[in-house]
């Protein structure tokens, strides 16, 4: 178990002659989409000792589309530079120590194909493109050369090793050529023998042609005359080998000295792969290497991914090794693109091969085994789970229809990754393990499968027969539910929930996978007897015990559910956008309640936290709505993707978003502790290490999975302004799909967009064919940037053009019907000419070709007279005068029926060759064949209004079937309205409907369901639910408003408005719930507008919001006193630049205590008087609980959650019950505290408590008042600000020594709040502590020196020694939790530097394991000579929870001002002022320092006063 970081990265690009390289020393990289992945091999790559010897190290970042080449220098003094191609038109230098670019030329027109450095020229890179346009380009001098000599495809070429000039290159036709760049580029060879493209080219790695003994006849033989000439054997062409490697299954050797091939390879059928029929021809890629040190051999690749290595002494017999031919399982299952050797730092000669199945394999050229294997991914990593059972195995669920299941603990290799793509076809989106069962992992896909693997066998899953209609969001093992009545034995123990992105969450059996899964939404509303519409739901999760479900929706709801029945327990009104994550706190934390907390996220970047053991427990009747969260983590600056518990820490949180990054959180502070950059694109899934408390794994759609360090990352917090704008930069500069050839416009749309507007949420990708699991498109994902056309449009533009020929007399142009959605999309129809010029044009011919014959010449028309003469009157028709009839069709007007029928014919065929389809119509009805002519105007689709208007004189019948294959046409021509009106004459009004509904014309379709059917016709309410789905998922919400009223479903409308968030639209869904009786909604609506209000300061606004619903009348008591209160820190802290409130007319008295002006307006402005309403109002807020105040809790949300607490004591007050009162002010004072803000504590102070506590001990009078402990609280915060403000006033004059009391208020929550202890000692100087308190007037500082006398004898009351007692304990924990959790990362920590630094030959284990023990001397800086032990630890920690627990509730129970703190504070005040303290309070103070001040914080100061 290493505890380096590592990656899983992109897969290496498909279909390139040369997009990887590698160079002695142990350098290997490889392109992958557009960057090139570096990785170390050897014993430099720093592995941990028994792991393969290898570490990717690094990514060149620059192209931002995929790179097609990638070589490197190969100059003994330069193997630190490479250069790189890509679609984007650029060749680039780069240095790989720096990952940066040198320089770059964007010389090519082209896609280029082909790259090479010269072996032989240190700066020369040559580069040539799909055209066939070579570049050769000098590094060092930046010059260039562009030949030309082909026109065709040059797939790969390679410069020669042994002279300069030479370089070879291989077309797509099969011809290879080798030119002189220093001739321009002449051709000195075209070699012939290929017939398809050539994929690789290999010079033999000796000079000359004596390595290879090829038969004497050929030698023998004419060379052949290349270009028609013979070419003087110059020392340039005599004496080399070249090895061509093409897709016509051949391996040619060619001699360059003859300028032929002297040996042909053909590739073997090799029996093992299962019988191929040599006929058929199998998808190849034919790549080879010439081995340095062995010229009479060479590697190729082969048919199915078997690398083989042939043997050329003897030319005459096909003689080849395969590669790992003892250890079945080691090589490629697919083609291999590339090849290249390695030989690392310890002389060990490797050869690198990269291939379609997506892995990266090392091969030992002394033994052909495999060495090692380095899996990579085809597609976005969507998401990744732990197994529960078998720790360390992680599932990720992959974009390129792969499931992986990586064995993280491995010892002997760091990769240990299996595939799994049996069945699965699709983009895998989701994951989930079985908690008890090993090897069983549920899978959900794009395609919206659901399905179940056993890992550990080889069967193909089982698949789910019932399908999501869309991508799979989420699945969950849970309870079954219903629970079983029959007994336990036909249903298992749990069974399998999953969520799509229909928004339907299904229960598969795991036992009947082939039985139809359950929809829990008939268990929800039949349980809660729900009537409105459910939201559509987008995630779900089972807290760990299985009792409760949260069900996420698309409105950013989460509703939480109680088995067995699925109760409705609560409703979190929090997100306001599509939820996209659930988490729950691990059951197994030292704090049992935190097993309630449950955190979620949204398209909105903020998460929220929510402890739900009080409305779980508390068994409510019904329903309870939460608008307030436990903790809020800001932060993000995108959407949430993924959300991660730590199961080693307690309140430990890890987040994954669209702004690039993962935060690790310690929710209980609010507090962000680490920010992971390492992705360079939008993040989708995290998942913490089950074994390792450091270590993460995070998936994004760069195709890589990272495992990082939490403890080594540099930054905090996610990045903010600039820093986030240039992660988007960095994500922007992935891959761009490449403009393919238009086809019909789909009008699919992708995983999760649906439900997310214009957000592209679950990143669609163009995955190609899926072959064998894997996409075989070479761009395995591409994320489509350009905005799909909408569904209605799509199928506007694939349609046939609309026709609509003209009517009878042709005096009328074609109209167009075409609904306004898609006029846009229709080319401007041809404008109309002028009427007067209509007008004047004749109506056409109905027999112009009998009008034509009776215009011919005047011997013509004499033979007409006479043979139709002949034909009236001879009694019978000889042969003649009926061919002369036949010729002079014509006739038929002046002889019988049966020659005008075939005059009428021939007119009729005229008219249809030359388009006049409605002429031949009307002629067949002068015939009288109405019924014929409407079944050819129907198969031809030429009926027209004028023919259907004439249906009925054939018959009913005809009529009906003429109607509906009208409409048909009128649909063919997207004319749905017309067609719609043409069903409804016949009475078909339900076929209409439907005909409307499915092309998106409901407001069409409802005003004719609404005009021609009951009003209880479920038709009609699907329809207004159809159509306000529509309009919610386009933002139209006012409108989709309408159609849920319309529907009856008033609920639905009120959410629906809600969704924009704004108080505008708030307020109007809360008097639309207010007016259908939905009273709770109304409720949490009117709340929501209200605070949205108080954020803009709009105090009159808030308080109009909240007016509507009489159940907030206790909310609008606390916004009172909450702008009462404002706007006394306002007049006493005037704030510049801010625009000036909106206050209330009860804001223009401020005269008197604030206590007393709050009641008077009580009474004025809400008529509160009684005893009994005070009650009401005490007993309606009573039920509210705000979460504790952290550090981060932002200002406003503070004062409203401190107002609220000092709303109850006020109320209490009024109804005299002053031990409430007590309990309700401390409350707020521990509020201002806990989250650091000294001066909204003072402000507390001077309104409530004025003259100080003594009023509130008498009203309490006797002191075995209950509330007693509360008010010994409350006085000692009292008395502890007292001591502040009196101090920094002694600093004001001049700066002395103090200990940084106000400095503290940035200081992370702690129990101490205003102790600096690192920084601040009596020799320290505050910068901050010589300014008086902001909002403290400067009069206040000689009327506290003129109290200093009780202050200061007060301040016995927080020398409490059983509070001191207490505190230290508490302390104690605190810092032996910490000393742990150190211990722990600095044991991590040199574990990793020992690995990476001094290599893994330099430190065994067993020296690791001495050293352990001296990592945890650093956290403990006191004891930096004595280790503390692992015993000694846990023993401290035992008896500090021993002795919290002997303390009486009473002190546990109410917070206490830090004793130590203060009796700090008092020395340093007698240090500065001798004779302001008593000796006696002194000497009081340095015991209770001496005999508590033992904790690391508080050491130094006791040292300095004490000693």
């Amino acid at each position: 178990m290493g505890q380096e970081p590592r990656t899983l990265p992109p897969s290496p690009n498909w279909y390139c002659a040369r997009c990887s390289d590698a160079v002695p020393g142990g350098l290997f990289g490889f392109a992958a989409r557009n960057s090139v992945f570096l990785v170390r091999v050897g014993p430099g790559a720093g592995a941990i000792p028994g792991t393969p010897p290898f570490r990717v190290i690094g990514e060149l970042v620059g192209h931002t589309e995929r790179v097609s080449g990638f070589t490197f220098s190969h100059h003994p003094d330069q193997y630190n530079l490479c250069a790189t191609s890509s679609d984007d038109g650029t060749v680039k230098i780069w240095d790989v120590e720096t990952k940066t670019v040198v320089t770059e030329h964007a010389l090519h027109q082209h896609t280029i194909s082909a790259l090479h450095w010269s072996p032989r020229v240190k700066d020369l890179i040559v580069s040539g493109d799909e055209k066939g346009v070579v570049f050769c380009y000098w590094l060092n001098r930046n010059d260039s050369q562009h030949l030309f000599k082909e026109p065709r495809t040059i797939f790969c070429l390679t410069c020669s090793p042994h002279h300069e000039d030479l370089v070879a290159i291989g077309y797509k036709d099969g011809m290879v050529v080798i030119i002189d760049i220093s001739k321009k580029g002449e051709v000195i060879y075209r070699l012939r023998g290929h017939d398809d493209e050539i994929h690789s080219i290999a010079w033999c790695p000796l000079p000359g042609e004596d390595c290879l003994s090829v038969n004497q006849e050929e030698i023998s033989e004419e060379p052949e005359i290349p270009n028609g000439k013979v070419i003087a054997q110059t020392p340039v062409t005599k004496g080399c080998y070249l090895a061509t490697g093409s897709k016509d299954q051949t391996i040619r050797i060619w001699s360059c000295s003859r300028g032929r091939d002297v040996m042909t390879l053909k590739l073997p059928f090799l029996k093992r792969r299962g019988g191929i029929d040599p006929t058929v021809k199998e998808r190849l890629w034919l790549t080879l290497h010439w081995p340095k040190d062995q010229p009479t051999q060479l590697v190729s690749s082969c048919f199915g991914g078997e690398l083989l290595l042939w043997d050329l002494t003897q030319s005459w017999r096909r003689k080849y090794t395969l590669f790992s031919a003892s250890s079945e399982g080691q090589n490629h299952s697919r083609i291999v693109f590339n090849l290249c050797p390695l030989q690392t730092e310890d002389g060990k000669q490797l050869l690198l091969s990269t291939s379609m199945d997506r892995d990266v394999k090392c091969w030992d050229m002394a033994t052909l085994e495999c060495c090692w294997t380095l899996p990579s991914l085809g597609g976005f990593a969507y998401s990744l789970a732990f197994s529960p059972v078998d720790t360390g195995c992680l599932a990720i669920g992959v974009g390129d229809g792969m499931i992986r299941v990586w064995n993280t603990f491995s010892i002997k290799n760091n990769y240990d990754v299996k595939n799994f793509w049996q069945g699965v076809k699709s983009k895998v989106t989701a994951l989930c393990w079985h908690p008890a069962k090993e090897g069983c992992l549920a899978f959900g896909t794009d395609d919206g499968k659901v399905g179940l693997y056993d890992t550990y066998s080889s069967k193909p899953p089982q698949i789910s027969s019932t399908y999501h209609k869309k991508t799979v969001y989420s699945l969950a093992w849970g309870p079954p539910i219903p629970a079983t009545s029959s007994g336990e034995g036909d249903r298992p123990s749990l069974t399998l929930y999953s969520c799509g992105g229909e928004g339907l969450v299904l229960q598969h059996n795991p036992w009947k996978l082939n039985g139809e899964a359950f929809d829990i939404n008939k268990l929800i509303k039949d349980t809660n007897s729900i009537k409105y519409k459910l939201p559509v739901h987008t995630e779900i999760s089972w807290k760990a015990d299985g009792k409760i479900m949260a069900l996420g929706n698309e409105d950013g709801s989460i509703d939480i559910f109680q088995v067995p029945n699925l109760k409705l327990i609560c409703t979190i009104q929090q997100h306001h956008k599509l939820v996209n994550t659930i988490s729950w706190h691990h059951e197994h934390s030292s704090q049992p309640e935190l097993s309630y907390l449950m955190a979620s996220g949204s398209n909105n970047a903020v998460i929220y936290v929510h402890n739900l053991k009080t409305v779980v427990e508390s068994n409510a009747e019904s329903p309870v709505t939460i608008t307030e969260p436990y903790r809020t983590l800001s932060g993000h600056t995108a959407k949430i993707t993924c959300l991660a518990w730590s199961p080693h820490h307690d309140g430990r949180l890890v987040s994954a978003s669209y702004d690039g990054t993962a935060q690790v959180w310690d929710t209980l502070r609010e507090e962000p502790l680490c920010n992971f950059r390492g992705h360079r694109g939008r993040l989708l899934c995290v998942v913490w290490s089950p074994l390792d408390p450091d270590c993460i794994y995070s998936g994004a759609d760069d195709f890589c999975v990272y495992k990082w360090i939490a403890s080594m990352q540099e930054h905090s917090r996610p990045p903010q302004g600039k820093k986030s704008i240039e992660l988007e930069k960095k994500r922007l500069s992935q891959p761009k799909p490449k403009p393919k050839k238009k086809k019909k416009p789909t009008s699919r749309v992708s995983a999760k967009q649906e439900s997310e507007g214009n957000e592209d949420a679950s990143a669609r990708e163009s995955a190609g064919p899926v072959e064998n699991g894997s996409v075989s498109d070479q761009e395995g994902e591409e994320e489509a940037r350009e905005p799909e056309a909408p569904c209605a449009a799509a199928c506007a533009v694939s349609r046939e053009p609309v026709f609509c020929p003209p009517g009878s007399l042709g005096l009328e142009k074609p109209k167009v019907t075409v609904n306004n959605k898609f006029a846009s999309l229709n080319k401007d129809p041809p404008k109309d000419k002028p009427e007067a010029l209509v007008k004047k044009r004749k109506a056409r011919s109905m027999l112009p070709l009998s009008t034509s014959l009776d215009h011919r010449s005047k011997e013509e028309l004499h033979q007409d007279c006479l043979v139709l003469a002949a034909a009236r009157h001879s009694k019978e028709l000889n042969e003649d005068v009926s061919a002369d009839l036949e010729d002079r069709f014509h006739l038929g007007l002046f002889t019988d029926r049966a020659t005008l029928y075939r005059m009428m014919e021939v007119e009729g065929k005229g008219h249809l060759e030359n388009g006049h389809p409605e002429l031949f119509h009307q002629l067949m009805l002068w015939k009288g064949d109405l019924k014929g002519v409407l079944q050819t105007a129907a198969e031809r689709g030429e009926l027209t209004d004028n023919l259907v208007a004439m249906a009925p004189i054939a018959g009913y019948h005809v009529w009906l079937w003429a109607v509906e294959a009208f409409a048909k046409q009128l649909c063919f021509q997207d004319q749905y309205v017309k067609a719609a009106s043409y069903l409804l004459s016949v009475h078909k009004v339900y076929e209409a409907v439907e005909l409307l509904k499915s092309n998106h014309f409901y407001r069409e379709a409802i005003a004719i369901a609404k005009a021609r059917l009951r009003p209880e016709d479920p038709i009609l309410q699907d329809l207004y639910f159809s159509w306000g789905a529509i309009l919610e998922k386009d933002g139209h919400y006012a409108v989709a408003a309408k159609c849920y009223l319309g529907a009856a479903s008033a609920y639905d409308a009120a959410k629906v408005l809600a969704k924009k968030g704004d108080p505008a639209s708030l307020r109007t869904a809360a008097e639309l719930a207010l007016i259908v009786g939905e009273d709770e909604l109304s409720a949490s609506l009117a709340l929501r507008g209200a605070q949205e209000l108080l954020l803009a300061r709009n105090w009159v606004g808030a308080q109009e919001a909240l007016q509507l619903q009489e159940s907030l009348k206790g909310q609008r008591l606390v916004f009172c006193l909450l702008e009462l209160f404002s706007q006394r820190r306002e007049e006493r802290q005037p704030s510049e630049g801010r625009s000036p409130p909106s206050h209330n007319a009860w804001c223009t008295d401020t005269e008197g205590p604030l206590a007393e002006r709050v009641a008077a307006v009580w009474k004025s402005a809400f008529s509160l008087a009684t005893p009994e309403q005070y009650q009401a109002a005490f007993q309606q807020l009573q039920k509210i609980k705000y979460p504790s105040a952290t550090n981060n809790t932002p200002s406003k949300q503070l004062l409203l959650h401190i107002c609220h607490d000092l709303t109850l004591a006020v109320l209490s007050q009024q109804m005299a019950s002053w031990d409430q009162a007590v309990e309700a002010l401390l409350r707020a004072v521990v509020r201002s505290y806990d989250s650091g803000n000294f001066s909204i504590m003072q402000e507390v102070h001077s309104a409530f408590l004025p003259e100080g506590c003594d009023h509130l001990r008498d009203k309490l009078g006797d002191h075995q008042s209950p509330a007693m402990p509360a008010f010994k609280s409350l006085e000692a915060f009292f008395i502890y600000g007292r001591l502040y403000e009196f101090w920094w006033s002694l600093s004001r004059p001049s700066p002395k020594p103090s200990v940084g009391g106000r400095a503290a208020h940035r200081r992370t929550a702690s129990t101490e709040w205003s102790l600096q202890s690192d920084s601040a000692s009596p020799g320290d100087a505050d910068p901050h502590a010589s300014q008086p308190e902001p909002g403290r007037p400067p009069e206040a500082d000689t009327r506290l020196l003129g109290e200093s006398e009780p202050t200061l004898s007060a301040c016995k009351e927080l020398f409490s020694e059983k509070h001191a007692s207490l505190q230290n304990s508490q302390r104690t924990v605190e810092e032996v939790q910490e000393t742990l959790a150190e211990m722990i990362r600095q044991h991590q920590k040199s574990q990793l530097c020992k690995s990476t630094a001094n290599g893994p030959d330099k430190n065994g284990p067993e020296q690791e394991a001495k050293q352990a023990p001296s990592c945890p001397q650093s956290p403990c800086k006191e004891e930096k000579n004595e280790p503390v032990s692992l015993p000694e630890l846990t023993k401290r920690l035992t008896e500090a929870k021993e002795r919290i627990a002997k303390f009486p509730e009473s002190v546990k129970t109410w917070p206490f001002p830090d004793v130590l703190e203060c009796c700090l504070v008092l020395l340093h005040i007698g240090s500065q002022c001798p004779g302001r303290v008593t000796r006696e309070m002194q000497q009081q103070a340095q015991e209770l320092l001496q005999k508590f001040g033992n904790t690391e914080v508080y050491q130094r100061h006791c040292q300095a006063f004490c000693t």
